[in-house]
Formats: C-alpha cells, structure tokens, sequence
C-alpha cells in the first residue's frame, strides 16, 4: 500500500498523450492545450488572453466524442430535453417543433426528439446542442473529471454540430471559462476584446455593454485544434462548406468573491456576526479583523476544495457488480480508490470526516488512521493492509462501506 508524498499541483505535467477515457489517470490539461506546456498556459493566458492551438491531428478528440456517436445518441436513444436542443441565428428553435411526449405509465417521456424533426431542421441550417455531456457520457465525465483535479474547479461539457454555412450563436461572452476542441469538420472564428473583464455569472451578454468593435483574431479551428476563451471575450463562430462538431468545456473557477463569500459563510459560528445591524448602519471595528483571521490562505484554499469535492456528481460505472459482490469481499480482495473522486478529508478529536461526490461520511476516531489511509492511498490495496487499531472485521465493515458509496472498488471483478 502507498500514499503520494504531496498532492498533484493543477500546473505540473506536460504530457501530449490522450487522457484514459476508462481510469481518469492521464493528463487532460496536457492532451488539450499540448504542446503549450501547463507553465505557458497558467503565466500568458489562464484569466488573461485567448490561445489557440493547432495541429495536424484530425482525429485527436473523436475518442471523446465522434460525429458517428452523435448520430447514434440523436437518433437511436430516444433522447429527451434538455439533454439537446436546436438553435439558429442566436435564437432557440421552439421545442415544440422537433420534440414530442410519448405517453407511459406512471408518467410520460417529455421532451423526446422526433428524430425526423430533428433531421429536417439540421438540414435547413439549426446547429444541434448535445447539453451536459459530463452527466451522461462516461467519456466525457472522466475527461472533464481529470481537468477538475487538474484546474481544482468544476468542469461542464457541451456539443455543438453545425451544419454547412451556418451560424448557431451572435457575438456574446460567457461568464466562465472556456476550452473549444474541434473534433470534426472546421469553423471559423471571430474574438473581440472584452467589453466587461472577468464578468460574474449574473453579468450575462447584453447589447448595452457597448459595442465591441473590430475583431481582434478571425480564425478557423480545424479538427484536432483547441481554443481557449477567458471569460469575458465576446466571440461569434459559423461554418462556411464544411460542417463542424466542437465541443465546449466550461470551466468554473473560484473568483475571490467566491472566497470571500465563503469565509463570510464561516462567520456565521461567530455570535458578533449574528447581532443585529445599528440603525444607523455602523459596524464594529474589530468585526473586520474577526472576517480577516478566516481568510488565512490555507483555510481559503481547504474551502475552495471541500466546495468542489461536496458538489461533484459520482461516476460510479460497474458499480451493480461493485455492490452485488460485497457479501463476497475478502481481507485480501483487492482494491482502489475510484480515480475519479475528487475528496476532501477533515479530523477532529471525535472523528474523521470524508467529502466527496456530494456527501458527507463521518467515523469514528478508532476508524481515522484507516479513513486517512484509504484518502491518500496510490494504486492497489488490501483491507487487511490498512493501518489503525481496527480489527480484521472492522476493517471489512468500513471497506465495504466506502464500495457501496463509490469512494473504493473492487480490482478483480469483470
């Protein structure tokens, strides 16, 4: 059994191979931006300025996404809203003119494609959005997992596929973050300089920022390039006779507001910060200085993580087999820490506390040097290996807990 000496910093590596879309262990940063080490991109262009990427590697990003897997999510799944919609010139297409419900038993399918509707307006120019593909491609979870415990922020994903000669969206910014990989096809591009920097996500698009001028990059992504938009730069994208499929990664960093929010939040077990506002509006001069003895950097920084790791969405493939094999689990069974759970490990004198996936799990302190173990573990392990006073059925007990939760898992099964 071994433990890491120290966490894996979001800016090392540099390697240009395709991240595992099955274990999560690779490196996505590096597979998108490469070959722009992670150095260059953190110090020229993270929050600050755009990056382009090209390459002569057409079929780069099709083990995330290929347009025949389009094909057969829109016209085989029987998928529903909003996992896709259609959009053309910047306005949606009514959902009632390419969707249906399909009456059942105890209720009916809403918002299911007509894939016949859906078919004839691609052809008349609509640009199909696949939505929030991290929640329902498991290769596309796994990528946008790996650049969450790389960039520590959450990490969405959107499809795009354009038709020939057409545009989906008008110039607009987004309020986060963005990484564009052409995966078929190609389209141009234009970028305009921001007309609000670094824009909330309350500080949407809107006509009375101003106009943005000229474009300051016209450029076309070809299949295998990437690009990366700081939040805040106006953008427009068409295809002209070749049509496209891109995928968009939104990334959500922390904002300093963000940190400030949440030590705000932590003040709430200070009763000082609990009393009423004066009338007149004054405030006490020390209350400052009790908010500023939270804003330490390492409690700053355990916040921001404990934040990403109680919001994640599991990613528990196998996990029918992970649960019907635990009456069979053994001492010497072997075991992993799912790579793709992100956690966050907290100890006080009555126990140890895991966060992860959207929970919380509490244990006792007779259960803290194996909880602290299974949380750094590296590769395969036994229960019978973990250290503490636990006894050998203990251990079981806690093991099989954390498979049923989907923090470890069986490495013999399948």
């Amino acid at each position: 059994m071994t433990t890491p000496a120290a966490p894996a910093s979001p800016r090392s590596g540099a390697s240009g191979e395709a991240p595992s879309v099955s274990g999560g262990a690779a490196d996505a940063l590096a597979w998108t931006i490469g070959p722009t080490s992670a150095d260059v991109f953190f110090e020229q262009h993270w929050e600050h300025h755009p990056l382009v990427v090209a390459r002569e590697e057409p079929r780069r990003f099709e083990p995330l996404l290929s347009p025949a897997d389009v094909e057969e999510i829109v016209c085989t799944t029987g998928i529903r809203t909003p996992a896709f919609r259609l959009v053309r010139d910047g306005a949606q297409i009514a959902l009632r003119e390419y969707t249906e419900d399909i009456p059942w038993r105890p209720g009916a399918f809403t918002g299911t494609a007509v894939v016949s509707r859906v078919a004839e307006e691609f052809a008349r120019g609509a640009t199909l959005v696949l939505q929030g593909l991290h929640l329902t491609s498991l290769r596309v979870a796994t990528y946008c997992r790996d650049l969450e415990a790389r960039l520590g922020c959450p990490v969405q994903a959107n499809a795009y596929h354009t038709p020939a000669s057409s545009q989906g969206f008008g110039v607009h910014h987004d309020t986060h973050d963005v990484f564009v990989v052409q995966v078929a096809g190609r389209k141009r591009w234009l970028v305009y300089a921001p007309v609000l920097e670094l824009p909330l996500k309350t500080q949407k698009w809107s006509p009375r920022l101003g106009d943005p001028g000229a474009p300051v990059a016209d450029l076309t992504l070809h299949a295998g390039d990437t690009l990366y938009l700081p939040r805040g730069w106006p953008h427009e994208a068409a295809t002209s006779d070749a049509e496209s499929l891109h995928l968009t990664i939104g990334l959500h960093p922390t904002t300093r507001i963000d940190a400030l929010r949440a030590a705000l939040d932590a003040c709430a077990d200070d009763v000082e910060f609990r009393r009423n506002l004066a009338a007149d509006g004054t405030l006490p001069p020390d209350l400052l200085d009790r908010l500023a003895e939270r804003l330490r950097p390492d409690d700053v920084a355990r916040r921001a993580r404990r934040r990403l790791a109680a919001n994640r969405r599991p990613i528990l493939d196998g996990q029918l087999e992970q649960v019907r094999a635990l009456g069979s689990l053994t001492p010497n069974a072997p075991l992993e820490r799912r790579p793709t759970v992100l956690a966050e490990l907290a100890a006080d004198g009555a126990g140890v506390s895991l966060v992860f996936d959207g929970k919380e799990l509490r244990f006792p302190a007779v259960a803290r040097a194996a909880v602290e173990a299974v949380h750094a573990v590296q590769g395969s392990f036994t229960a019978a290996e973990l250290p503490g006073p636990l006894d050998p059925d203990g251990r079981l007990v806690l093991v099989r807990r954390l498979i049923r939760e989907g923090f470890l898992r069986r490495t013999d099964l399948g």
